[in-house]
């Protein structure tokens, strides 16, 4: 996987923290440097955890999954994908304004916007990425976006979620049939 593919995962994966951010960008009624620097801290931090354990995890069963690795990877990016495609075009608003940033908060909120990592770092384990590096592009890229997210939910609104969410799985969905594309095709 080149740095590109790497790059254009870690926005796809991003996608679920920069729509939290945004919405907690509408929820502040001052943005301080400590909202902008928690979100960014947190999510990026969970989202670059996530798959190394994912890896690790699936490390231990690679052997035995060799042969079908591609189709496992293409399943996971795609079930995201499709998912966050899903989530994009719903009219369905789960996600109230939320103005708290006390750890407990922050914690379940990075948990969540990162459970798609682990899944991406299961799929890069049978892919043999170099897991390290890989990690630090998602948790960089993670934090970038989330800290602009938040910015941008103070100013703009909500208006960009939906959409952010519909890139975020169209990218996962694309490099998911890229690589399945890659090993059955040769």
């Amino acid at each position: 996987m080149n740095y590109a593919e790497l790059l254009l995962i870690a926005i796809g994966l991003s996608m679920d923290a920069f729509a939290v951010s945004i919405g907690k960008g509408l929820s502040v009624r001052r943005l301080q440097p400590r909202h902008t620097l928690a979100v960014g801290l947190w999510f990026g931090t969970f989202q670059a955890l996530m798959p190394i354990i994912g890896y690790l995890l699936a490390a231990r069963f690679s052997s035995v999954m060799e042969a079908f690795d591609h189709w496992v990877a293409f399943l996971l990016l795609g079930c995201i994908g499709a998912n966050m495609i899903r989530e994009a075009c719903s009219d369905d608003e789960e996600e109230a304004a939320n103005n708290d940033f006390a750890p407990r908060t922050m914690f379940l909120l990075s948990v969540a916007t990162s459970i798609d990592a682990l899944a991406v770092g299961i799929s890069f384990a049978f892919l043999q990425v170099e897991l390290y590096s890989s990690a630090l592009i998602i948790g960089l890229t993670t934090a970038l976006l989330s800290m602009v997210g938040i910015r941008l939910g103070f100013h703009v609104g909500a208006r960009y979620k939906a959409k952010a969410e519909l890139v975020g799985g169209l990218i996962l969905l694309f490099i998911g049939t890229k690589i399945l594309l890659q090993h059955t095709l040769g």
